[in-house]
């Protein structure tokens, strides 16, 4: 029991680790207010673009295959895919469909513009998480070590999801106390969503395990589709598509090369 407290409370950390990002992009997006153009986080969403393609087709889907067999991967990553895109076309007609861009190129709705979009907007940034911190925790499951790859390749993509949607918030109107209070939260809950990862699946058959993280990894591919590429490539830079050749490259490296 109290080896089993450890593992959770290690995953809880692990996840707390990886969602951090979000908070750290959040800081800087409002201490530094005015001073990104689109431009540079358009390239940090395209560079965490391309680390989160990395992780999840070297990651997460080979690991699901290898696990649970086709099957199981082929049916899990369809249905994330569909249940992601359900829910946030759901959310985007309440007013989060623009929840993280940076406002420049497309402006986020304002509370009085939209209402309800604010607490849209929150459920919205809740959805872009659960997946990675679920990820987090069926990596420890049977004792494995964490894939430090898996929570740096989360690490660097959150960065500029939270730099590019509070920076969209603050152009939109919404205080700083909003901002900061919306991905502290999401942080205790990505930690929190680790940690259940690991207890509710720990006795699983391996195939139940690998159907989550297919289904995580297709949540994942379809929030990067409807939600992270949209900023990177709208009145992008020259070579935003070097840029997430590059993130892609970063986070390879850092799963292939041992630690």
């Amino acid at each position: 029991m109290v080896l089993k407290l450890h593992i959770l409370a290690q995953v809880a950390l692990w996840g707390l680790l990886a969602g951090s990002g979000l908070l750290i992009g959040a800081v800087v997006a409002v201490t530094l207010y005015g001073r990104f153009s689109h431009r540079i986080i358009a390239a940090t969403m395209g560079f965490g673009g391309g680390v989160l393609i990395a992780v999840l087709s070297i990651q997460l889907m080979e690991s699901a295959y290898d696990d649970g067999g086709p099957i199981a991967a082929t049916t899990g990553f369809l249905l994330g895919a569909t249940a992601f895109s359900t829910i946030n076309w759901r959310l985007a007609q309440n007013g989060a469909r623009h929840r993280n861009r940076c406002g420049e190129c497309v402006e986020q709705p304002s509370e009085t513009e939209h209402k309800g979009s604010g607490l849209a907007i929150a459920v919205g940034a809740v959805l872009d998480g659960i997946p990675e911190s679920v990820v987090i925790g069926l990596s420890l499951l049977a004792g494995e070590n964490i894939g430090l790859g898996l929570v740096a390749g989360f690490f660097l993509s959150n960065v500029p999801q939270g730099l590019s949607s509070a920076s969209g918030m603050k152009k939109a109107g919404r205080s700083s106390k909003y901002i900061f209070s919306l991905w502290t939260g999401i942080l205790l809950i990505s930690g929190m969503a680790a940690a259940a990862g690991y207890l509710l699946l720990g006795t699983a058959n391996s195939a139940i395990p690998a159907t989550i993280l297919a289904f995580a990894a297709g949540g994942v591919l379809a929030m990067l589709a409807e939600s992270m590429i949209p900023e990177a490539f709208a009145d992008a830079q020259p070579f935003t598509g070097l840029i997430t050749v590059v993130g892609f490259l970063v986070a390879f490296l850092i799963i292939r090369i041992p630690a």
